[in-house]
């Protein structure tokens, strides 16, 4: 998890010190390094947590003649096959990182180079020759973008916090949002609980030039008919399925630091863990919460599948009282209120993951919705 922030300002260069603002409002995402890059009307700032390429891999991040710049947060996770076919077009690279490629792939295909990537993430990318500022976000919003009008400037950054580091984005709550939350449990990108931030919806680019802003929507869920009705056969789909898993799992855990795995005792994360095991060569270091109200501890259920994989398994307990502590916390780092307590005790789960030396864990959250 890293941070990336910027400006936009077509009337006058943007201050270094309001993007150092920003950055340092988001300096939990990426206590490992910052950096800034400011060309003509648009700055970017980035706040790195280190995952791939530790030496090399520092962001703002060019291209070889410095016409295009990045900064981005998140993982490209088949970085390694992309950087292969630019490496053979003719691109050359300085880094092993995955933020180089999007420089190159940009290069290579414009704006379509969003459709090559298999990642989560949240892209800032500014092309000088343009003038041209385009931000994007993966295809299910597993990375968050926000922007805000900020004077005659656009405002963008990971999280609402670092708008607000600027005096002159407001601090009202929006009613709408608020009517959302409470009802679907979350405001509807691109609407936030703030009035006049605005979040950009998942699988949606915006790109800002002289002839102003524009948003469209790069990816969307395709929907097929009923495979079985074609004639598929089922257990021909559940082992393709099954193929997906696997590459899904072997590739999110390229890294250069250890990655490590949730394991609550449910379907999701069962399966994510038993994939490791089962079809990768990494250790499996596994890390579980358990709860005082039997109601919702499934300890059983996850002692149960350490003794089957074998795992190197460490848990936490996580009381009423824990979650009443953390909670507000909570709140500050979800940006938006709460009808539910479960990101409290995830949040105190994800802290002890960070203390066993661990940046990066796979978790099985999502499956529901995509599974749905």
């Amino acid at each position: 998890m890293c941070g990336i922030a910027g400006l936009w300002s077509p009337a006058c260069t943007p201050a270094a010190a309001d993007l150092h603002a920003m950055i340092g409002a988001l300096h939990h995402r990426g206590p490992d390094g910052n950096g800034l890059h400011i060309d003509g009307p648009a700055g970017l700032a980035h706040a790195r947590l280190s995952i791939i390429d530790l030496a090399g891999g520092a962001q703002p991040l060019a291209n070889e003649d410095g016409s295009v710049w990045v900064v981005f947060n998140g993982e490209i996770f088949n970085y390694v096959e992309l950087r292969a076919e630019l490496l053979a077009a003719g691109h050359r690279f300085a880094t092993h990182s995955d933020t180089e490629v999007l420089v190159h792939l940009y290069e290579e295909h414009g704006d379509a180079f969003l459709q090559h990537l298999n990642g989560q993430f949240a892209i800032a990318l500014w092309d000088a020759r343009r003038q041209r500022l385009l931000l994007a976000r993966d295809r299910v919003g597993i990375r968050p973008l926000f922007y805000a009008q900020a004077g005659q400037r656009l405002a963008f950054a990971s999280e609402v916090k670092a708008l607000f580091a600027l005096p002159d984005v407001p601090r009202r709550l929006d009613p709408a949002g608020l009517a959302e939350v409470f009802g679907w449990w979350s405001a509807q990108a691109p609407r936030t609980a703030f009035e006049g931030v605005h979040s950009l919806p998942p699988g949606h680019l915006m790109t800002l030039d002289a002839r102003g802003r524009h948003i469209e929507r790069w990816w969307d869920w395709d929907f097929p008919g009923d495979a079985l009705d074609s004639g598929a056969n089922e257990d021909d789909l559940a082992e393709e399925l099954h193929a997906l898993m696997v590459d899904a799992v072997r590739l999110q855990l390229r890294a250069d630091v250890p990655v490590g795995a949730y394991l609550s005792g449910g379907l999701d994360s069962s399966i994510i863990t038993t994939v490791i095991r089962r079809h990768t060569d990494t250790p499996l270091r596994s890390f579980s919460l358990t709860f005082d109200d039997a109601e919702f501890d499934e300890s059983a259920h996850q002692r149960e599948l350490v003794r089957h994989l074998g795992t190197e398994h460490s848990s936490i307990g996580c009381s009423q009282a824990d979650i009443a502590a953390a909670f507000a916390r909570t709140v500050w780092h979800a940006e938006t209120p709460l009808v539910r307590a479960a990101p409290a005790p995830m949040m105190r789960l994800a802290a002890s993951v960070r203390a066993a030396g661990y940046k990066v864990v796979l978790t099985g959250e999502g499956a529901d919705e995509v599974f749905g």
